[in-house]
């Protein structure tokens, strides 16, 4: 069953402010969640049905079709077909209400003249005055087809003059082929006791063109002394289907950038996975950079213009004999090739694209770049999934920008698939902690002094039911990501200080540091100084016997606020390690910004320093360890594996060491065991 509510209610967002009747919200959310179930269920009839009902419930805004047309083809997967039957079904709405309203005009500008006999001359010029006012051509003939009266309207449509009329009949306006079958439905009306038919008939224009029509045919019987007329109210279709392709078109289309919309986008794979598709296809899905930015700081005008340059350079590369391009997003692009010649082709227009974004627009004094980041999707078409193609290529988006933007990635199965596993690990935190899946492991720190160990480093441990121990490499990234990160590292730090607290209580002063990734999600809360005083307060730990380990990268992360939040923890004796030092190009103010109690150094740094390693890299290491001595902090080294790398970092003035070389990370009941024996 579809769930009609939340559609309704954000249908019901879009259009509220043009509606031209005063319905209460919950009414309006009412009779929308009923088109939802009609149009998701059913097909075009039900399509054509909703518009009429529209129009029946006074939904009569052009703005209201609009913004209907708009949502429901971005946000409710309704068919174009669907749209366009919506859109002639809320026409043909308007128009019987527009010839209802006409009719009763009509009705009563009649009886008005019967009951006012006395004022004859008046009454008829009010009837003059609604008969040559009408938007509707008017015509009127008695039972011998001769025309009596017409409207302005009329004469507008057909393109004749007044004095015209004297010379036709009301038979020769019909086309040939439809003067019998009106001649059939006057001599019904004649023959009945009906008052009026509607029927649709051609009309010849002066000049010889063809208009389809919608006529309101009333026979109308004034008094037993009047012959009966005729009086015909007619609607151009020709217009009315005009207004419809330009309604339709609206829906498909992009105002701003003129490119197909991503409704016309969506159907256009869908057509393409179909089995008459090609035998290939290439998605290409193209993302501004940094779009939001150029908007905060020059104005939405400038965004125009950024959009309508990308548009332009996409439209000049891929041309229509190359792929179809659609803008389908805010800031995203997107483009179908069907049956591209080979992947290298279709980088090499990617790259082309690229290339011409490379000269800068000038919004004012500013010469503003534009890049963007690009995914590539190459596969097969027939039996493809539009859907999963479409999550392909987003994937694909959010590779490139991971590796740092203005580039493209193409996608790759394999790391769609570990990165599915990973993002399914990380979504299945909450539950996996409910259930005591997670343990804390310590993977000690000893001194290459003495051998003694100076501090403990909790590991997260996830013993998975299905995929065994996992290690934090396996969901620590997207954990960060959807946010769980936040919850994991809290119940993390609250076991690991407990456990601290114990072996402080029994040990005192001769009690290891405990260590702990601090991951820069963390570093925003606005609570983490409270929250890591309470949990120390809570193990009776002291606060100088716990570290937080900082990503080199994380200083230049944080904004003042969370560098001061910093500070303060650094203040109440908490150590601050940066972590993950690897030989990249970490500048001297950047350690300034912090009051670090450590430098740690991992990768090539440690293992340049192993037997037989390269010159290059022995002495590369050697000189970064001798310039962090300036520094005059702890150092410390990880993922030491062997003795060389043991005895080489002791003598260029490391304290202390981790890795394999020492051995794997303990259980608490081991470490109890080390510390305690």
């Amino acid at each position: 069953m579809v769930d009609s509510r939340e559609h309704a209610a954000h249908w019901a967002a879009a259009i509220s402010s043009t509606l031209l009747t005063n319905l209460p919200r919950a009414k309006l959310e009412e009779l929308l969640g009923e088109y939802v179930e009609q149009l998701l269920g059913g097909g075009a009839a039900e399509a054509r049905q909703v518009g009429r009902l529209m129009v029946e419930n006074d939904f009569i805004s052009s703005s209201t079709l609009e913004e209907t047309l708009t949502y429901l083809g971005e946000h409710a997967a309704v068919a174009p077909a669907q749209l366009a039957a919506l859109a002639a079904g809320y026409a043909e709405g308007v128009r019987d209400r527009t010839l209802d309203h006409q009719e009763i005009t009509r009705t009563a500008a009649i009886n008005a003249m019967r009951r006012a006999e006395s004022a004859v001359l008046a009454s008829e010029a009010k009837f003059r005055a609604i008969f040559q006012s009408s938007a509707f051509p008017i015509v009127v003939v008695d039972l011998t087809g001769r025309i009596i009266d017409v409207n302005e309207a009329l004469l507008t449509m057909l393109d004749y003059k007044r004095d015209d009329m004297h010379t036709i009949t009301g038979r020769e306006l019909a086309h040939p082929d439809d003067r019998e079958a009106l001649r059939e439905v006057g001599q019904r009306l004649i023959d009945s006791d009906l008052d009026h038919l509607r029927v649709e008939a051609r009309m010849i224009r002066s000049d010889g063109e063809t208009i389809q029509t919608h006529m309101a045919i009333s026979l109308v019987r004034e008094n037993e002394d009047s012959p009966p007329y005729f009086v015909t109210m007619i609607e151009n279709m020709n217009e009315m289907r005009a207004l419809q392709t330009q309604l339709v078109r609206q829906s498909l289309n992009d105002m701003q950038t003129g490119l197909p919309n991503r409704t016309q986008f969506l159907g256009w794979i869908e057509g393409a996975v179909g089995s008459k598709g090609p035998e290939t296809l290439a998605l290409v899905q193209v993302d501004i950079d940094g779009f939001r930015g150029v908007n905060d700081a020059f104005g939405h005008e400038a965004g125009n213009r950024v959009l309508m340059h990308v548009a332009t350079r996409l439209r000049a590369v891929f041309t229509e004999d190359v792929g179809k391009v659609a803008r389908i997003g805010e800031d995203e692009f997107g483009v179908l090739i069907k049956d591209p010649r080979d992947v290298r082709g279709v980088i090499a227009l990617v790259e082309e694209f690229t290339k011409q974004l490379e000269e800068p627009i000038w919004i004012g004094a500013h010469g503003v770049g534009v890049t963007t980041s690009i995914g590539i999707v190459a596969r097969a078409a027939r039996g493809g999934d539009a859907v999963d193609l479409l999550r392909a290529a987003d994937v694909t988006v959010g590779w490139a920008k991971r590796d740092g933007k203005a580039q493209w990635a193409l996608y790759d199965g394999e790391r769609d698939l570990r990165d599915k596993e990973r993002y399914a690990l990380a979504a299945s935190i909450p539950g996996a902690l409910e259930e005591g899946q997670f343990r804390v492991d310590y993977l000690p720190v000893h001194s290459l002094a003495d051998g003694s160990v100076l501090a403990l480093e909790a590991k997260i441990v996830w013993n998975h039911p299905e995929h065994g121990v996992l290690c934090p490499d396996m969901f620590m990234d997207q954990s960060s990501d959807n946010g769980m990160i936040l919850r994991l590292v809290h119940w993390a730090l609250s076991e690991a200080c407990a456990q601290a607290g114990e072996w402080y209580s029994v040990l005192g002063a001769r009690t290891p540091a405990l260590s702990i990734d601090l991951p820069p999600r963390l570093c925003q809360e606005p609570e983490l100084v409270a929250e890591v005083a309470r949990l120390l307060a809570r193990a009776g730990l002291p606060a100088s016997l716990l570290r937080f380990e900082l990503h080199e990268r994380l200083p230049s992360l944080l904004n003042d606020e969370q560098m001061e939040e910093l500070t303060i923890l650094a203040e109440r004796g908490i150590g601050l390690v940066l972590d993950q030092v690897n030989g990249a190009n970490v500048g001297v103010d950047r350690l300034r910004h912090l009051p670090l109690t450590g430098v740690k150094f991992t990768g090539s740094v440690v293992h340049g320093l192993d037997t037989g390693a390269n010159k290059v890299d022995k002495s590369a290491s050697v000189a970064l360890l001798k310039w962090a001595s300036v520094l005059r902090l702890p150092l410390y080294a990880d993922d030491v594996r062997t003795p060389a790398e043991a005895a080489r970092l002791g003598e260029l003035g490391v304290t202390g060491a981790q890795g394999s070389h020492f051995g794997p990370p303990l259980s608490a009941a081991d470490v109890s065991a080390l510390l305690l024996s």
